[in-house]
């Protein structure tokens, strides 16, 4: 009842008029990102940040997670109007939503991708207000010890779960801690990596200069070179009728939808895996318990459905572990996790406790926004299709004047301005040498977090290490951290003996 109560405050807050419109605002402006090649739901959050301190904080996040939310949903429209994934999170959206467009069913894939992300975003926001107390509870137990631990475990995660290079996610973690140590100690006050005695550098790398770097910079200069041709949009429009069948056709997806939006809810709970990896499982236990298997990749309406649920309830689920942990469970939440830091908010357990308001205003603002980007969404097919025939010098130009100007707004400093740029290229020359990303946008995020309860706990155990291991939760985290750590290892060598026993 307690929950009720909290969520029911949070409805006064979330509907009040300003907020609400904030939604809207938020959900359109998230679905022309998320339907837009090139861009997603990172780079959107990482361009449109700065505009968000023209509003008080609760709003600011309300308005991040409402274009979040969009932008998951529009993902799948240029996934299957033009073939090609709005961004990484649809690409299972493109092996059945396309060759469904190209029989003609490009109504039905739209109807059937916004109906499943509807399903599988309100089974999850149902499942975040039932577990957001009990995880926050236990994360008030968390002293400085267990919140390195979990930091480290979040690192890890990256490496044993995240699908890339093990050698490079570690690389590019190290290198967002070096970078997060740049500035002023944390407890001396000396200044630390000063290059070349910059005054600019004198108040440290903020993780939103690196963002919009490497997000918004370097993901045009990677698009600009592989869109060599203008992919050709298949014309769609939805009518009531369409609607109609497109429902009854639906309406025996229900598994599907069920196992989908449960399924992600969890997997994008856990840090480094989101919504990528929740949307390619989902797929793959559709076509695994489906009777006709062989219709998979050929236009079966399960393909579209299947992955939708899923990442969309992968997006709501890794909110979860930012606000209850302070740990982010996807690239785009840590980017909502910085923004929180930068307007005065300590995401965590004592949020709940200090922040009430806030916490149940954002978690009532998604049923809100869930409800709003079904609706916005199949409103607005027709505008998408000629939105997708934008001229793609158009949309660059646009996306570079967004970050220069955003990079510049909140300090006002030429100095950042010179990193966005700096950190654009070397985000490009990363992306071609195939470094992800998101663990150095992580890392400079919770560096700060993970040294300061470093030296916490080690001052408070007057130097003794130990105590890393002999408090329970601690010595969990960092066994579940090693065996992270060890994954990729075990895994190659476990397929060495599975060949060597085949040969």
């Amino acid at each position: 009842m307690e929950v009720l109560s909290l969520l029911g405050q949070g409805f006064a807050t979330s509907l009040l008029p300003l907020n609400i419109g904030i939604v809207i605002v938020g959900v359109t402006l998230g679905l022309f990102i998320g339907a837009m090649p090139g861009l997603g739901s990172v780079n959107g959050v990482a361009i449109v940040l700065p505009l968000t301190f023209i509003v008080p904080p609760a709003s600011a996040i309300i308005f991040l997670a409402a274009l979040y939310y969009g932008a998951m949903y529009g993902g799948a429209i240029s996934s299957i109007l033009l073939g090609i994934p709005g961004s990484s999170t649809a690409v299972a959206t493109t092996f059945d939503g396309r060759p469904m467009a190209q029989q003609g069913r490009a109504g039905l894939a739209l109807i059937a991708a916004a109906v499943a992300s509807f399903v599988g975003g309100t089974i999850s926001v149902v499942l975040f207000t039932v577990f957001a107390m009990p995880l926050a509870e236990l994360a008030l137990k968390f002293g400085p010890a267990e919140n390195f631990a979990l930091v480290l475990l979040a690192f890890t995660t990256f490496v044993g779960l995240g699908g890339d290079d093990a050698f490079k996610t570690v690389a590019m973690i190290c290198l967002g801690l070096v970078l997060s140590t740049v500035g002023l100690d944390l407890i001396s006050g000396q200044p630390r990596l000063i290059f070349f005695d910059m005054p600019g550098f004198y108040a440290g790398i903020s993780f939103l200069v690196l963002a919009i770097g490497v997000y918004g910079i370097g993901e045009v200069l990677w698009t600009v070179e592989r869109s060599k041709v203008e992919p050709t949009v298949t014309p769609a429009k939805v009518t009531w009728a369409e609607m109609r069948a497109g429902f009854a056709v639906l309406s025996r997806t229900w598994k599907t939808m069920g196992v989908g939006s449960v399924m992600g809810f969890f997997v994008g709970m856990l840090p480094a895996a989101g919504a990528t990896p929740a949307s390619l499982m989902a797929y793959g236990i559709a076509k695994s318990t489906s009777r006709e298997p062989d219709s998979f990749g050929k236009g079966n309406v399960e393909g579209v459905v299947a992955p939708e649920t899923a990442n969309n309830a992968a997006s709501t689920g890794s909110l979860l572990p930012m606000l209850s942990l302070g740990i982010p469970g996807s690239p785009t939440t840590a980017l909502l996790l910085g923004g929180m830091v930068m307007w005065g908010l300590t995401p965590g357990p004592m949020l709940f406790v200090e922040q009430a308001d806030f916490v149940w205003g954002l978690i009532s603002s998604l049923y809100t926004a869930n409800l709003a980007a079904v609706l916005i969404n199949l409103a607005l097919i027709p505008v998408f299709v000629w939105a997708l025939r934008m001229p793609f010098t158009v949309l660059c130009t646009l996306v570079l004047v967004l970050c220069i100007v955003g990079g510049f707004a909140p300090d006002q400093r030429m100095h950042d301005v010179w990193l966005i740029l700096a950190f654009g290229v070397v985000g490009y020359l990363l992306r071609k040498a195939d470094y992800p990303l998101a663990p150095l946008v992580l890392a400079l995020v919770l560096g700060p977090v993970m040294e300061r309860s470093f030296r916490q706990a080690l001052i408070s155990a007057q130097g003794d290490v130990t105590t890393f291991v002999t408090r329970p939760l601690s010595a969990t985290f960092i066994g579940l951290a090693l065996l992270f750590f060890m994954l990729p290892l075990l895994s190659r060598l476990w397929a060495r003996r599975g060949g060597s026993r085949a040969a």
